[in-house]
């Protein structure tokens, strides 16, 4: 990758969006704490939630919370478009999405108002059944509590434990594991458990990575170069993966590197179709590039989707032009492994 690509360029969004923006970067600092916990009664405060709409839509969208164990408090939202096509002549079933939300494995959860808008969005735009998981959160929770977590929800409707509580349209054959950033993260190690484990009923098909959150022990070029730009940053990363990770364990843990020396291997399982998001503004791309060419060199079917004038989460903000454009791509991709089967 050339310097020129990485050279500092001015970021053009809307006043709203650059506002929420700042907002949302000094609650994430000010709730950080030096030794290495978080002010979490205070994050909550001004973590606006969402609530369930189970009796009437919300952007044509029913949603409802589904409990999978109240002892650690592991639940996921479930959103199911009104009107699915099931009755006037339209398919007669609807793919699955499994969605992990992102906030560095430390912040945000599955009612955070903004996953809310996104998760609507997939359900409605295109169609499907969405599962938001809001799985635990560090440093209350290190690894591997959240793949702990996302693969338990698997299981949880692969047993058909929800009790009816998954819409009949809802089929579980035509499975998609979706992240942001973390989730991004979280959604790949699912995705690999799955795929060593199997299921009876779930079948995940495809796997979308949005900016996914990886990392390692080198600075990458982007890292160093791409500086001051919204959400990410050396410094909130490194503290995001030091509370996450085990004791004793540095970046290079393949939780964190998953394409570095302590990768696991993946040539010899089905893993499903990717699609890779990347974004020109986002200090992390150089690992969702790496991430993308280590499945290609594994073996497996990969896409990647470049936003070159886009930063880190750009698209749960619905004014931005690019983020219709990344939900539209993601509708493609879906439609088009469906069209494979």
């Amino acid at each position: 990758m050339s310097s020129e690509t990485l050279a500092p360029a001015k970021l053009v969004i809307p006043w709203r969006t650059r506002l929420a923006i700042a907002v949302l970067s000094v609650v994430t600092d000010m709730t950080r704490r030096s030794d290495g916990t978080i002010n979490r009664c205070f994050l909550n405060l001004l973590d606006f939630k969402s609530s369930p709409s189970p009796e009437k839509p919300v952007h044509s969208v029913f949603s409802s919370d589904i409990t999978v164990d109240t002892t650690r408090n592991l639940w996921f939202r479930l959103y199911n478009p009104e009107n699915s096509g099931v009755d006037d002549g339209g398919p007669a079933s609807l793919p699955v999405l499994i969605f992990f939300h992102g906030g560095g494995f430390s912040f945000l959860s599955a009612a955070s108002r903004s996953y809310d808008a996104v998760c609507r969005r997939l359900a409605h735009q295109i169609p499907a059944v969405v599962l938001s998981v809001n799985y635990r959160l560090t440093p209350e929770h290190r690894y591997p509590c959240q793949y702990d977590d996302g693969f338990d929800v698997l299981e949880f409707v692969d047993k058909n434990e929800a009790n009816g509580s998954l819409p009949p349209e809802a089929d579980l054959s035509k499975c998609f594991l979706v992240g942001d950033s973390a989730g991004g993260n979280l959604a790949h190690h699912v995705a690999v458990r799955a795929c060593r484990v199997g299921f009876q009923n779930v079948k995940v098909i495809g796997l979308v990575s949005i900016q996914p959150y990886f990392g390692g022990q080198d600075r990458t070029k982007s890292e160093l170069q791409l500086v001051g730009y919204p959400f990410v940053s050396v410094e909130r990363t490194d503290w995001c993966w030091k509370v996450f990770l085990p004791d004793g364990s540095d970046r290079d843990h393949h939780a964190v590197n998953v394409s570095g020396p302590n990768a696991e291997n993946i040539s010899d399982l089905d893993f499903p179709d990717t699609i890779v998001f990347v974004c020109g503004l986002d200090p992390l791309q150089d690992w969702h590039r790496r991430y993308y060419e280590w499945l290609r060199r594994s073996g497996k079917e990969a896409t990647l989707i470049e936003y070159s004038n886009m930063f880190h989460a750009f698209y749960i903000f619905p004014d931005l032009p690019e983020s219709s454009r990344l939900f539209s791509e993601v509708k493609e991709f879906v439609d088009k492994r469906l069209s494979r089967l």
